[in-house]
């Protein structure tokens, strides 16, 4: 059996509690999950700071639409 290339990546991560109740607003707002808020702002960080993101990448396309048609409630 060959190796197998996992379609996700597990991470841990902690966040005082002020900084998950933001998280959950943010992704709230935009109807996301909260694992996908998380792709959303690294794609968006990196693109914003001319790191390449892959062609392809999970929400990297919807993360780029999504900051555009978003509006504040």
């Amino acid at each position: 059996m060959g190796d197998v290339e996992r379609k996700t990546e597990t991470v841990n991560l902690r966040f005082s509690p002020r900084m998950k109740e933001l998280l959950r607003i943010a992704a709230e707002r935009e109807h996301r999950t909260l694992s996908n808020m998380i792709e959303t702002l690294v794609i968006n960080y990196c693109e914003s700071r001319g790191i390449p993101v892959e062609p392809g990448a999970k929400g990297a396309s919807r993360a780029k639409k999504r900051a555009t048609t978003t509006t504040d409630e």
